[in-house]
Parts: structure tokens; C-alpha cells; sequence
């Protein structure tokens, strides 16, 4: 099973996914998360590609219908995010004609589709063919380009066709034509092809789009994406990619080009390139993270923010933005063999990321703040519940897509050490350098914290088995004993395993109570609930009759209580957190809502119910809040 990054032989990577490697879901959360996405999520975008004109336009192109172009200028790329996720979804079943069906013939539209020489984006075909590149800093041409490149990798990887990546080879040799040499006609305003070009290079092995990949990257920061009203930090032109301290402007558009830069790096064996966008990492991690993982503290110009700038109402957290900072860290735990970058990869999935998506999968956010008032809707005039479909459509597709790579995530090899990072019911098959290597993971991670490990094929001779500790596991136990593991969150388990061997991983899941960071202003005196890899919110709906979410507080030392959940209607399996908490309320004074310091305040006992934030909104709408004043 084969997984959207597969770094070289020779590149700079200290990590890599397995060789020849099998991992199969066969349960759990997880494995509910895939069926959704087949049942639900994909069949559905499936049709809104008919019905919102993204498929229409390339008819167009194809000159298999007439028409006007329909969408936003990146319609394209909402297609070629799904051709990719029906690839990837592909490997978790035998046989699905529907997919088959739709690969089939997305290829064979959008080899029609392209022109003689190559160059492949139906809005300009249709709607401005005189405009090619004439405007990059909003064409989202070379945008839509990566997108499909990535595509043809995945079907190519995961069925063996060719005729997408035909196509997709012969746009980027027309891009290589364009763009390789000076002075080409700028750059594109919404990087993503970099990471896609490396792609294509691992895949043929054609040193041009290396070249290429590394060039759109080296020119960021030299004024050559032109004018935007936003300016040169929401482009990610403001600095050059090896001086640029930390991340800004643009959330999705930032970390694609980091996930780019990091590919170019390992392929090129640049350590300065990779130390760069490994200190905006850490400085994006420390700064500009909400509790979450979700990124974007602004919905306007969809941007960071500055540092610290976290609120828990304003912020977007895009769903896109989640993904991408999965792709990042993602590459830079191959890079680098860190543990930290998968901290926060599995921080990012089970909250910012897992909370767009409604349980049945059929509805999305494209942003995912922290806090919902119950007067919402009438403030902004709209409520922002999920949607099927947006004009704006990269979300959904990003969802579909990421979750249908999911088991790529999960392990990791490095010499004759194989990782586990992500635990989750599943078989996994690999080869390393002593040979065939088969494990059984049983666990009903997140709800509970043991994880049983079972040796089903071992080649003879020592090898390594390595576990993830998250860093929230503050006792954690290894057959029973305690451990503590290494500076990387890692216990190293070196044995000369045989089949039959098992281990049994105790990760600690007590609910745990987490503050903000002083300079977090909009979090000042504030608590949040989190239990494993879990951050949980109070909902409305949980609440007894007459507690307001809005005026809940708790205590600094609550006590929190755990109560498992086999079916919560609406939302499916779940663990529960109650605590003992207070509702406070105050007058008015003079008809303003300030108070004078020593005002008394009204406070009457409460209990507060918290679910999982990544399960919230699945019914009804009402109010929501992951942070609550905390009281003395």
C-alpha cells in the first residue's frame, strides 16, 4: 500500500514510509472514518462535480459539450482532488467499479482535454484562453497543475495506470518549458505545485521537475507573484524561503510551499533549506498553534495572524489549513526522524481536522473556531453550520483525499527499526533490512489507551519495534511496568522478535485540565478538557436544563469524571467528561456590560458535560466552547 510521499533512494531522509509495506484498518475510528468517506463523502462530491460545473468546464475544454465556464477560476482542482482520493481509497477494497469507473474516465477528459502543447486549466481554455499566465498571482494555473500531478502519482501508485500520468507528464514538461528558464512569466500565487513536481520526479525520475520544484521555491520572495491587495506576505513573497523566520500571510498557501520546500530539500540534500522551514515549524508550533492544531486566526485574507494571536470565536482554523500542516509535519518527521512532528500530526487529525466533517460525512466547515455563541446566526446573518458543497470547494475534497492516505501515516522505517506512530486497529506488513516484518495492532485508541501489539511474521535476527509516546501520557506502562521513553517520545523495543511475541502499550488517558499561554490574551484565566489525543468542548446539547454554555466556569482543580458512550445519537461511539463546575452571572451596570472590580457575582453549582470537539455540531445547532473561565 503505497502513500502520497516516497522519498527517493537518495534523498536526505531519516525516515521513510516501509518498503513493500501492507497496512490494512480493520476497525476502530479509523476504519469508520474510511467507511464514511466511501459511503458518504465521496459519493457526494462525486456529485457535486456534475452539478457545481467542475466536470462540465473540462467537457468544454474537451469540446465534448458547449457552454460557459462555471465556478471559481480553480474548479479543476476540486476533480483532481478527487481523482486522487478514489485512488487512495481504492487500496481499502477489492473491488469498487464506481471508482474504477471515475479514474477511468477522468483520464481520459482530461487527456482529451489538454492542448497540443501540453498546458491543461479549462477556465482559461474556455473563458480566457488570451490570459494564459497573464496573471498569476490569482490564475491558481500552476495550482491546479500540482493538484493534478498528484493525482496521477496516486493512481499511478495504486492501480498502475498510466494514461493520467501521461497527462500529467505532459503538463509538466510544458511547465518546464515555461517556467524553468529566465525569465518565465513570474510565479503563481498559490504554491502547491513544488511539492507536486517532487512527486512526479520520485515517480519517473526526471531531474526537470526537481529542477523545476527547486526553482519555484528558490524565487519566492522576490517580488516575482506581482500585486495583490493583500500584499506580498499573503503571497509568501515578502522574503526569500531560506530567510523567512516564520510562517505568515496566507494559511494554506504557507504550508504548501513549506511541504514543497521540505521535498526539494531531501531530494537535493539541502540541510540549510530543511533547517529553515523546520524553525518556522517550531516557531508556528509555539505561537500561532490553537489547541486544536487548528492554524488561521483570521477568516479575513484567511492568514496566521501575529504571534499569540489565538482567538477561540474569530478564529478559521481552515479545514484545508489542517491538511496541509499534516502534509508538513508529515515530511518533516521523514526528514528528520523528530518525534515532535508527530505529536502534532496527531493533534491536528483528531481535532482541527476530525471536527470539519460531520459523523455521517456528508457535510463540512471550512472553518472551525473554538467557541460558538447561541446569537451566531444573527450576528453574521449565516450560522456556519457544515455544508455539502461550497463555491469555494477545496475543503471537502482535501478531507477526502487525507483520510484516504490515513494508514500511510501510521509507520514509519529507519534502517532496522520500524515506527508506529498512529495506533489504530490494523494489520501491517513490511519488509526491512532482515527481512519480512507482519504485526496485529488491537486497540480502541482514542477511546481507551491500550494498545496490544502482536508479532504474526518475524525474520530471524535482532530488529526494533518502536512506539510512539505522546508527551500527554504522563504514566505510561509497557507490559504492565512503567516506562519512560527516550527524548524523542519513543520506547526502542530491540528483540529477536518470533511470531507469536506480544507487547501491550498503556498510554495514560486520565482527563487532564490545560491552560493558555500568558501572552494568549483572548485565553487569559481560562481552562480547556482534554483526554488522550483529545480535545473536548461543551456543547449545549449536553448541558442540563437552565446552564448556559456561555456562563459555565470551573474550577482550578475540578474534578473530571469519565463515562463511556457506545452509541450517542447523531454522533456514534464516544467518551463523556463530566465536572463539577458554576454557572456565574452579573448585572448590567448603567445598561453596559461592565463592572466595577468588586462587583458580586451570581455563581450556582453546575455540572458540565464535555463530548469530543472533532464530534460537535452533529445535533443541532447551538452554542459550543472549548475554553471556560476558570475560578479560585
Amino acid at each position: 500500500m503505497d502513500g502520497p510521499v516516497l522519498p527517493s533512494p537518495g534523498a536526505l531522509s531519516a525516515h521513510r514510509p516501509p518498503p513493500d509495506t501492507g497496512v490494512r484498518v480493520t476497525g476502530g475510528l479509523f476504519g469508520r472514518w474510511l467507511d464514511v468517506n466511501r459511503a458518504g463523502s465521496i459519493p457526494l462530491a462525486l456529485h457535486h462535480l456534475e452539478t457545481s460545473g467542475a466536470l462540465g468546464n473540462l467537457r468544454i475544454a474537451a469540446g465534448l459539450e458547449s457552454g460557459s465556464f462555471r465556478g471559481p477560476v480553480y474548479a479543476d482542482s476540486d476533480v483532481h482532488k478527487m481523482l486522487e482520493s478514489a485512488a487512495w481509497q481504492l487500496q481499502h477494497t477489492d473491488h469498487d467499479t464506481e471508482l474504477s469507473t471515475f479514474l477511468d474516465e477522468g483520464a481520459r477528459l482530461l487527456a482529451r482535454a489538454q492542448e497540443d502543447d501540453g498546458y491543461l486549466d479549462s477556465h482559461y481554455q474556455v473563458a480566457e484562453p488570451e490570459r494564459r499566465y497573464a496573471r498569476l498571482v490569482d490564475s491558481h494555473e500552476l495550482y491546479c497543475a500540482g493538484h493534478l500531478l498528484q493525482a496521477a502519482v496516486a493512481v499511478h501508485r495504486t492501480t498502475g495506470g498510466t494514461e493520467l500520468l501521461t497527462v500529467a507528464r505532459r503538463l509538466a514538461d510544458h511547465l518546464c518549458a515555461v517556467f524553468l528558464d529566465d525569465p518565465g512569466p513570474g510565479l503563481d500565487g498559490h504554491p502547491e505545485a513544488e511539492t507536486a513536481l517532487v512527486e512526479l520526479y520520485r515517480v519517473t525520475g526526471d531531474e526537470r521537475y526537481l529542477a523545476l520544484a527547486t526553482r519555484l521555491v528558490e524565487r519566492r520572495g522576490h517580488g516575482l507573484v506581482g500585486r495583490h491587495k493583500h500584499g506580498t506576505r499573503h503571497r509568501l513573497d515578502h522574503l526569500p524561503v531560506r530567510s523567512a523566520p516564520s510562517v505568515t500571510g496566507h494559511v494554506v498557501r504557507a504550508l504548501y510551499l513549506e511541504a514543497g520546500a521540505v521535498d526539494v530539500a531531501v531530494e537535493t540534500g539541502d540541510k540549510e533549506l530543511l533547517a529553515a522551514s523546520a524553525a518556522r515549524w517550531t516557531d508556528m508550533a509555539a505561537t500561532r498553534t490553537a489547541l486544536t492544531g487548528g492554524l488561521g486566526s483570521r477568516q479575513v485574507g484567511e492568514v496566521f495572524g501575529e504571534r499569540y494571536e489565538l482567538p477561540p470565536d474569530l478564529a478559521y482554523n481552515e479545514t484545508c489549513a489542517s491538511a496541509a500542516s499534516i502534509q508538513w509535519s508529515w515530511r518533516l518527521l521523514l526528514a528528520t526522524g523528530e518525534g515532535r512532528y508527530a505529536d502534532l500530526l496527531e493533534r491536528t487529525l483528531y481535532n482541527a481536522f476530525a471536527a470539519a466533517r460531520s459523523a455521517d460525512g456528508r457535510t463540512y466547515y471550512k472553518g472551525n473556531p473554538l467557541q460558538r455563541r447561541p446569537d451566531h446566526a444573527e450576528a453574521v446573518g449565516d450560522p456556519r453550520c457544515r455544508d455539502e458543497w461550497f463555491y469555494s470547494a477545496c475543503c471537502p475534497p482535501s478531507v477526502t483525499r487525507l483520510v484516504a492516505s490515513l494508514p500511510h501515516y501510521a509507520t514509519t522505517t529507519a534502517d532496522d527499526t520500524l515506527f508506529l506512530h498512529l495506533y489504530a486497529p490494523m494489520r501491517i506488513a513490511c519488509t526491512l533490512p532482515t527481512g519480512q516484518v507482519a504485526l496485529r495492532v488491537e486497540t480502541e485508541y482514542p477511546w481507551d489507551g491500550t494498545v496490544r501489539i502482536t508479532v504474526e511474521d518475524a525474520p530471524g535476527g535482532d530488529w526494533t519495534l518502536a512506539l510512539r509516546v505522546p508527551p500527554w501520557s504522563a504514566r505510561t506502562r509497557l507490559d504492565g511496568e512503567p516506562v519512560t521513553p527516550d527524548a524523542q517520545g519513543r520506547l526502542l523495543l530491540r528483540h529477536a522478535w518470533r511470531a507469536g511475541d506480544e507487547v501491550v502499550l498503556d498510554l495514560d488517558m486520565t482527563p487532564r485540565l490545560t491552560a493558555a499561554h500568558p501572552r494568549i490574551d483572548a485565553l487569559r484565566g481560562s481552562v480547556a478538557v482534554e483526554r488522550g489525543p483529545l480535545v473536548y468542548c461543551f456543547e449545549q446539547a449536553d448541558q442540563p436544563a437552565g446552564t448556559d454554555v456561555d456562563e459555565l466556569a470551573l474550577p482550578a482543580g475540578a474534578e473530571l469524571r469519565v463515562t463511556h458512550v457506545s452509541d450517542l445519537p447523531g454522533v456514534g461511539r464516544t467518551v463523556r467528561i463530566e465536572a463539577g463546575a458554576e454557572t456565574v452571572r452579573a448585572p448590567h451596570r448603567d445598561g453596559l456590560p461592565y463592572l466595577s472590580p468588586d462587583t458580586p457575582l451570581e455563581r450556582r453549582p453546575a455540572t458540565a458535560t464535555a463530548v469530543p470537539y472533532f464530534q460537535w455540531d452533529n445535533r443541532g445547532d447551538g452554542a459550543m466552547r472549548v475554553w471556560v473561565p476558570v475560578t479560585y
